[in-house]
């Protein structure tokens, strides 16, 4: 029975590891091809918007008799619109998403500093404000650059957040295989 457990978390932790490197070759790839991960994921997220506004709509139809359904119908108008928009006019909602990106990194920098004058007297608030100063320097540097940084800006960071998470992933999985192996832990 025990080797049946070790074989499906030796099973499971070589899914993980492969899962892991496909994601590391596909962070690379995003990185050096910016330009065409930034179009996948200005594509994704007309996709996303599009999907979110068939289905409020749906929701808005199986609960007509509840109230707001005109406005429920309005917002998975407005869903929909902004999907196939984007799907429509790729470069247009490149720039928009890359503006928006900006635009949340210096408001969240801004309350980030805010945040962290409100928590001074506490140990280590020192973090969240070297936070927010980096968050506010990201914004800025997306906004100054803007509309020049915006074909490759969104795919290198997909990118980078798709390499990382593969790298994370791969290193869980051998973390997993040393603390299953009893050679390794008698060292």
């Amino acid at each position: 029975m025990t080797t049946n457990i070790s074989d499906n978390i030796n099973k499971n932790d070589n899914r993980s590891l492969w899962m892991g490197i496909i994601l590391t070759v596909l962070g690379i790839i995003a990185i050096a091809l910016p330009v065409v991960s930034t179009i996948f994921a200005e594509t994704w997220v007309a996709v996303i918007l599009i999907s979110a506004g068939f289905a409020k709509l749906f929701y808005a139809y199986n609960t007509r008799d509840q109230g707001g359904f005109v406005w429920k119908i309005l917002l998975s108008g407005l869903y929909i619109a902004t999907g196939v928009m984007l799907f429509i006019y790729p470069r247009t909602g490149i720039l928009t998403l890359t503006l928006l990106l900006g635009s949340f990194l210096l408001t969240e920098g801004v309350f980030e500093l805010i945040l962290a004058f409100k928590l001074r007297p506490q140990q280590n608030w020192t973090w969240v404000l070297t936070d927010g100063i980096i968050t506010l320097i990201l914004g800025a540097m997306i906004w100054f650059q803007w509309p020049f940084n915006a074909p490759w800006l969104l795919g290198t960071l997909v990118g980078v957040s798709v390499l990382f998470t593969g790298v994370s992933r791969v290193m869980l999985s051998l973390n997993g295989r040393s603390t299953l192996n009893p050679s390794d832990q008698a060292v």
